[in-house]
């Protein structure tokens, strides 16, 4: 088989990395179509995976525009030149584009309800649509197929992942204390327009609290002020994962993020600015903690509760939930055998 991935964005690399490891070692093709958006390039390079980047991330509606007719074009080339079997992304709006056009398959898997705008330029045009079983935006009618459980089970999944103390090590956990992860975001994606993040002074009170206790590793996709520099995570990018699921608690606007500490059985706060359906799944699983409308007066005295949970309790929460959900890297290869053929 002949088989197209789109990355658009760093989570894509994690999620699919599995899938095209699996396609490889029994001896199908590959083409990996790259977008430079924010370290999504410099993960594919550190995991060694070949790839082509098409476009780079643009930010506002106008350059957004643009940025997809270029990206459309350059896929539409690539897959008529490699000639896929099928093609697949997260989110898969060129790809969706792309095949409709070249007659190709199209396979998208995604999980964010709050992405209109994405998911009208792409559901009319994708071949077949993969989403967690708690997303409740709509989809293609007859074109669906829900999955239980998270993205994160593609990379994360316990079949695959084993967290190494010496890369943790490595990577910059504190072996005498308690270790916490801060995640903080830019909020440039095309679904984030006129949102914002954290303000400075919240992200101060949160790294204040969490340095009283331990160890803080402060990751983010905006340069961070002087006085919090000290903190900032100088790991390799991906070893994060290694020392993530030694921490005590994951506290940040990332619902990624969240997600890939929930799966890791680490403890999450979750506070941003938009909670799709699988974030409210992980709370009823009792992973992690939904905060709307953060700020120090309700963050803080959260994070205070969720010290009070011992660690074992999530670590056996997450068992349950995992125990019940697919592994969703075999998931993928089966959704490209199913539709590649």
């Amino acid at each position: 088989m002949r088989a197209l991935f789109e990355i658009v964005h760093p989570a894509d690399v994690l999620f699919f990395k599995r899938p095209m490891e699996a396609l490889r070692a029994r001896g199908d093709e590959i083409l990996v179509l790259s977008r430079r958006k924010d370290i999504a390039c410099d993960l594919l390079d550190e995991f060694r995976i070949s790839h082509r980047p098409v476009s780079a991330a643009a930010t506002g509606v106008m350059n957004l525009a643009a940025e997809l007719a270029r990206r459309d074009l350059a896929v539409y080339r690539a897959a008529r030149a490699f000639r896929p079997d099928v093609m697949v992304g997260f989110g898969g709006v060129a790809i969706s584009h792309a095949g409709r056009a070249a007659g190709i398959p199209a396979v998208s898997f995604y999980d964010s309800e709050n992405a209109t705008l994405q998911t009208r330029l792409t559901w009319p045009f994708i071949t077949h649509l993969y989403v967690p079983k708690a997303y409740g935006g709509a989809t293609p009618g007859g074109r669906t197929t829900r999955l239980p459980g998270v993205k994160e089970l593609s990379f994360l999944h316990p079949s695959a992942f084993r967290a190494d103390r010496a890369t943790a090590l490595a990577a910059g956990l504190d072996p005498e204390r308690e270790n916490f992860f801060v995640r903080v975001v830019a909020w440039r994606a095309n679904h984030d327009l006129g949102k914002a993040g954290w303000p400075a002074d919240l992200l101060s009170s949160v790294v204040a609290r969490l340095s009283e206790a331990g160890a803080v590793h402060l990751s983010s996709e905006t340069p961070l002020p002087d006085d919090l520099r000290m903190y900032a995570y100088r790991g390799p990018k991906n070893s994060v994962h290694h020392l993530l699921a030694y921490c005590r608690m994951l506290v940040g606007e990332s619902a990624t993020m969240a997600s890939e500490a929930a799966v890791l059985g680490v403890p999450a706060i979750y506070a941003g600015r938009d909670f799709p359906g699988y974030t409210r799944e992980l709370e009823a699983a009792g992973l992690i903690r939904n905060l709307e409308g953060a700020e120090a007066g309700t963050l803080l005295p959260a994070i205070d509760r969720m010290l009070a949970v011992p660690k074992h309790e999530t670590e056996a929460a997450r068992d349950r939930y995992v125990a019940a959900c697919p592994d969703w890297g075999e998931a993928v290869v089966d959704a490209l055998d199913r539709h590649g053929a």
